[in-house]
């Protein structure tokens, strides 16, 4: 028993390590010096497929309508029925931006299991410009997003541009909770294994791409059997021999869990996913969990005084890593005191997603298979 509390404290105590590295790859990541602007901005498309109303909707969707593009630039809004919710905050926003072009595609066609790149396959045939931006209905964005995102699409070499993203809590304690897993968990992992050279996702939070370049990969209809569509797209892109480019910025991820089931359900399905399309990663993301690790190596060594300090340089190497992040966005996802308990729950919901292919998804029970499509 002591043998297996002193590994679980040096498990902890590797994670620390990383999670003061993850700290200082996301200064590097989204602290850089922006893409030089280029000497003339192309029409831009973006793509925004709704189901539903979330909590902050028309916020989000307002703040891709506010964007100063100095371009042509059209808004595709899809829903796939009429008396979709979604659809009064559309109409909504047309009122509220007279002068924005605007397109609502309404199509009930379904082309795979994935709602949402159905619902953008129907909303191509709206599309009038070249460069295409897809961002997630619950992505808010600010300042020159728009500009930085096509200056780094500009990259030599580059085939798409996507964005790290932080959490915002708008449905009271549990989004709020949600939003710390997304900027305490997700985005320092993300940026380290950008900035590393180790990943290179494309996100639903951002993906910027030619409508060449999607012709090439297969357009949308591809990809409508897959989960991870974001995740399968970027695959798709880099294996034409480009890159996917990760512009120095963050956009605003709205999470809206209520409760703790939604929560659950949601971050559940997303790990299941994550350890199906990189069993490999998902496996070594077993050291991230450095709180967690060092809790138990200390409860195993009944808390002698050597396993408490190594606990307490995990505890300060954590909320370090909260600091930085907070000041690299601009705001933090939740108070420090609950740190120690989003930890634990990312580590159970970890656990869990080791076992089993079966998801959640808009009141689905679905299974994913070892290729990532649902069925």
């Amino acid at each position: 028993m002591a043998a297996l509390g002193w590994l679980f404290l040096a498990l902890g105590l590797a994670g620390g390590a990383y999670t003061l590295a993850a700290a200082r790859f996301a200064g590097r990541v989204l602290q850089r010096r922006p893409d030089p602007m280029p000497l003339s901005f192309p029409p831009v498309t973006i793509l925004k497929p709704l189901y539903g109303v979330e909590p902050g909707l028309e916020r989000a969707l307002a703040s891709v309508l506010n964007q100063q593009y100095p371009a042509p630039l059209q808004v595709v809004f899809g829903l796939h029925a009429a008396d979709d919710p979604a659809q009064a905050i559309v109409a909504q926003l047309k009122n509220s931006f007279p002068g924005r072009d605007i397109a609502v595609v309404v199509d009930e066609r379904r082309h795979g299991s994935n709602a949402k790149v159905s619902n953008l396959v129907n909303m191509m045939a709206a599309a009038k410009h070249d460069v295409l931006v897809l961002a997630d209905s619950d992505i808010a964005v600010s300042g020159p997003y728009l500009k930085r995102v096509v200056a780094a699409l500009d990259r030599p070499g580059a085939g798409a541009v996507s964005c790290l993203y932080a959490g915002v809590g708008m449905a009271g304690f549990w989004s709020g909770l949600a939003a710390m897993g997304v900027s305490y968990q997700f985005l320092p992992n993300a940026a380290l294994g950008i900035g590393a050279g180790l990943a290179h996702p494309a996100m639903g939070s951002t993906i910027a791409l030619t409508r060449g370049t999607l012709e090439a990969i297969g357009g949308f209809a591809a990809f409508a059997g897959y989960l991870a569509d974001d995740f399968e797209i970027g695959r798709a892109v880099r294996a034409k021999g480009r890159t996917i480019a990760y512009p120095p910025l963050t956009v605003s991820h709205f999470m809206s869990e209520r409760s703790l089931g939604a929560l659950l359900g949601h971050e559940l399905r997303w790990a299941r996913t994550v350890r199906t399309i990189d069993p490999a990663g998902h496996w070594g993301s077993f050291i991230t969990h450095a709180l967690p690790l060092g809790l138990i190596g200390a409860i195993l060594l009944d808390f002698a005084p050597v396993p408490c300090a190594v606990l307490a340089a995990i505890l300060v190497a954590r909320l370090s890593l909260k600091a930085r992040i907070d000041h690299i966005v601009g705001v933090a996802a939740g108070p420090a005191w609950l740190l120690p308990v989003r930890d634990m729950l990312s580590f159970g919901i970890y656990v869990a997603s080791l076992f089993g292919r079966r998801v959640e998804w808009r009141g689905s029970r679905l299974t994913v298979d070892r290729s990532g499509t649902m069925s």
